[in-house]
């Protein structure tokens, strides 16, 4: 759901059209989801593979880092997927934004707005929910603990 790529380590691309196939296992349906239409379209008919800066352009790739090492990208990703726990995110409100994103794309918008309310009723309810609104109007940094 949030895709880094090291700098210089390859290519992306669906080039299954080659083969006489189509790629298969989702990714026509995932492409798609990622980029507008034609694009997606484009990109498997050519079967053309791509770096990861025209990646990125196109919305495939969030970020691309340039670390010197795989160790050092490792550590860089390692410490990334960090910042997004207790004590400096509240991992109940990531979990559902996350959840909201993923199974809303697959629903009608109607439901989907259903889903997202249900969602933020939980999370309203949980204590990290309530540290987060206190450290907000004391005007601190909230100090999350996933619950």
């Amino acid at each position: 759901d949030i895709r880094i790529a090291r700098k210089s380590a390859g290519k992306l691309g669906l080039p299954e059209v080659t083969l006489g196939v189509l790629p298969g296992t989702g990714g026509t349906q995932r492409l798609v989801r990622l980029v507008n239409k034609s694009t997606a379209i484009e990109l498997m008919v050519t079967g053309e593979t791509f770096d990861f800066e025209k990646g990125q352009q196109i919305g495939i790739i969030n970020q691309i880092w340039e670390p010197a090492t795989n160790d050092e990208f490792l550590e860089k990703i390692q410490k990334y997927a960090e910042s997004f726990c207790p004590p400096n995110r509240a991992a109940k409100a990531v979990g559902r934004i996350k959840r909201s994103v993923q199974s809303g794309i697959e629903v009608p918008f109607e439901s989907a707005l259903a889903m997202e309310r249900e969602l933020q009723q939980q999370l309203f309810q949980s204590e990290d929910a309530k540290e987060g609104l206190a450290a907000y109007i004391e005007k601190r940094k909230a100090n999350f603990s996933a619950k």
